[in-house]
């Protein structure tokens, strides 16, 4: 494998885990999170599904908007949803479904060519590649 050359390193630090705190070395975020009610939490605040999901959705977009040429992308939406379940007892894992919106484009088909180019160059696509399933749908 090549070797990385460095061009950024964020730099994020948690205590307490699940249900702790979160801050940026640069103090831009800086917040509690909390496991979702949905699994036995308190709910209330962030949680790491939710801050994956933020940040896959911004990067997804911006490889959308490098790969897409012509198409205007002034409307586009990228809706990341991040599933959290398990395999079984003692076997948790995560789930990606990603929707994406191009109104510009020429069709639904041309939308997909675009959404399925961009899962291809996205560098949290690329991350998650065989670890985790992750679905691509254009959405009218």
């Amino acid at each position: 494998m090549e070797k990385l050359i460095v061009d950024y390193t964020a730099v994020a630090v948690n205590t307490g885990g699940r249900k702790g705190h979160v801050k940026t070395d640069d103090g831009i975020l800086d917040f509690e999170v909390a496991m979702p009610k949905e699994i036995g939490g308190e709910g209330g605040k962030t949680n790491p599904e939710q801050l994956f999901a933020a940040g896959y959705a911004a990067c997804f977009g911006g490889t959308l908007a490098s790969v897409s040429g012509k198409t205007s992308l002034r409307d586009s939406e990228i809706k990341v949803k991040v599933n959290l379940g398990h395999y079984g007892p003692n076997s948790f894992g995560l789930g990606v479904d990603i929707e994406v919106k191009i109104p510009q484009a020429d069709s639904l088909d041309h939308a997909q060519q675009l959404a399925d180019l961009a899962h291809e160059h996205c560098l949290y696509s690329k991350a998650t590649k065989g670890n985790i399933e992750v679905t691509v749908k254009a959405v009218e």
